[in-house]
Formats: structure tokens, sequence, C-alpha cells
């Protein structure tokens, strides 16, 4: 898959495409109909499919200070893309400046003369130009006059008729509900960063080492908690118990994501790794001793194996 950060590193040589557009935050199981859709209407056509995105979020620009928790990283959007079947990724890093761009003037100068669309496949509820007054229905119109068709693409709905969206996603994850985020996402929530040097009590007194985790910035944090799941380092894929939360027992004031990889060793400072969200075990609990605490981290520890099906080390 091409990568493509703003609309000059568009190859002069690019002919025609079909082109679906989004922010597609989670690239959540919603998304993924739209994209496959997309592909799909590309490969009739025999033309490649393009995907343009923005970074920032948009209502960080628009409205400064309401940057919403992201549910992936760019960099991780951008694997999970490619694994849809799209040629190539676009990036339009989102100013003030494109902000004020009218729904027009975009179909013309982006849509159309850079990067030649045949055909346009978005969401129904797609809005995009200054304030967003674009509309599906603006495309419908000015497609024909450009060459290009238009295919809006209804929201999933969930069994219990609940709309699959990112917001939705978020409000699951910020309840600690990571098994119905993993539903609506088709695959667990991951909270990527590096590994950083914390307290350093996980290993000297508790027996326990952790992978401190510094989170990228605006990353969707699940509620605190202790949780089940997955340590992903490359190709490493090992399971892990982790906690979100203060460290109540130790009086912390610093909320931390820290992961115990069970069964493995190793230095991870530095690295850069993701935590998958399994299953919430319990909430975070202030102990009255250290002794309890290591009690509970045993019983968190098994339960960990127990969901994720490992056996003992």
């Amino acid at each position: 898959m091409e990568r493509w950060r703003g609309i000059d590193e568009i190859p002069a040589s690019w002919g025609r495409c079909v082109l679906t557009i989004g922010v597609f935050d989670g690239v959540h199981r919603g998304h993924q109909v739209l994209i496959r859709e997309a592909v799909k209407t590309g490969r009739g056509l025999g033309l490649p499919t393009v995907l343009m995105t923005f970074d920032p979020h948009p209502s960080e620009v628009v409205r400064p200070g309401s940057h919403p928790a992201l549910l992936t990283t760019l960099r991780r959007r951008a694997e999970l893309i490619a694994e849809l079947g799209v040629d190539a990724f676009l990036v339009l890093p989102f100013n003030v400046a494109l902000s004020q761009v009218t729904a027009e003037e975009f179909v013309h100068d982006v849509i159309v003369d850079r990067l030649h669309a045949a055909g346009v496949v978005v969401g129904e509820n797609f809005r995009f130009g200054h304030r967003g007054a674009g509309s599906v229905e603006l495309l419908r119109e000015l497609g024909p006059r450009f060459g290009f068709t238009v295919h809006g693409v209804d929201l999933v709905t969930e069994p219990d008729e609940v709309t699959v969206t990112s917001t939705y996603v978020r409000a699951c994850i910020a309840a600690g509900d990571v098994v119905a985020a993993s539903e609506a996402l088709g695959r667990p929530h991951r909270v990527e960063g590096f590994v950083v040097h914390g307290e350093g009590r996980g290993g000297s007194q508790l027996g326990y080492p952790t992978a401190n985790l510094d989170a990228e910035a605006h990353a969707a944090i699940p509620a605190d908690g202790i949780y089940a799941g997955w340590f992903e380092l490359g190709t490493r894929h090992s399971p892990a118990a982790i906690s979100i939360g203060s460290n109540p027992t130790f009086s912390g004031r610093v909320r931390t994501v820290e992961a115990f990889v069970i069964d493995e060793g190793g230095n991870f400072y530095g690295r850069r790794v993701g935590f998958d969200f399994i299953q919430r075990l319990r909430d975070t609990e202030k102990f009255d001793s250290v002794e309890a605490l290591i009690a509970q981290i045993d019983a968190d520890v098994d339960r960990t194996r127990e969901v994720l099906g490992v056996s003992g080390g």
C-alpha cells in the first residue's frame, strides 16, 4: 500500500481511482464495511482504491481542546486499512486553512484535480468542507459534472440496535467495557506507546515486574481497573495482566497503564509496544498490606490465564 502525507506526495502520473474519505478512527466494523465496498468498487472498475483521512482530528482544529480520545494511532490505522486491500493511504494534514475550504472547492481541487476519482464511496452521514456544508447529496449533484459516481453506505447497527460509531466505541472503553468495544471494533482495543521506567516496586516489592506504558497522545485509555489482555511487541504476542490506575495501596497520584507480561522475561524499556484489552477483571482497589495486594495479584494472574486460555507456567 502506498502512503502519502499531503496532496503534494500524490504522484504526478496518478490516474483514475476509487476514493473513500473519513477519519476512520478505530477502523471499526462500520468502517470496514465502507472500506470493503470501496475496494470492491475499485476492483470492479479495474482501478486502485485510495483512502483519505486527516491528521490531527478535525475537531481539534475547529474546536481547540476538544480532541476526542483516539482509538487508533495513525500508524495502526494504516496497518488495519492495508489489510482490507486499500492501495493508497492519503493523510491530509488538517489545519485552519483546510477547515475553511468550501465543499465545492474540496471536490474540485482534491477529489477531481489531484486524485482524478472515478468513484467516491462514503458513509451516508459524511460531511465535509467549511462548517460541514458538504454532504453525500452534494457529491451526487457534482458527480455527473466531474465524472465520478457516488455510493453512500449505511451505518452498521448491532443486533441490539446500537449503531457502531467511533463515539460508541469510545464510550464503551471509557466505561471499561472492553468486551463491547471489541465486538464493535471486530478485534480487541489496543493502546500503543513506549515502555518507560516506573516506580520499580513491581519487581522489587511485589515480585511482579511491569512494563509501564507511555501511551500515545489522546489515546483512549480504558477505565481504571485490572484487565486480562495481550502484550504486543513486533511478532511477540504474550498474555498480560494489565493495571490502570494510580496505585492506591501506595498512595499514588499519577494514573499509570502497566502490564505484567506473564511467563516472559526481558527488558522492554524504550520499546514500542501495544496492550490489547480482552476482559475487565475487577476494579482498582486499595489494600491494607503489601501481602494482601500480592495475594490479589496472584489471583489476577490466574484469572488472566483462565480468560485467555493460557496454561500455567
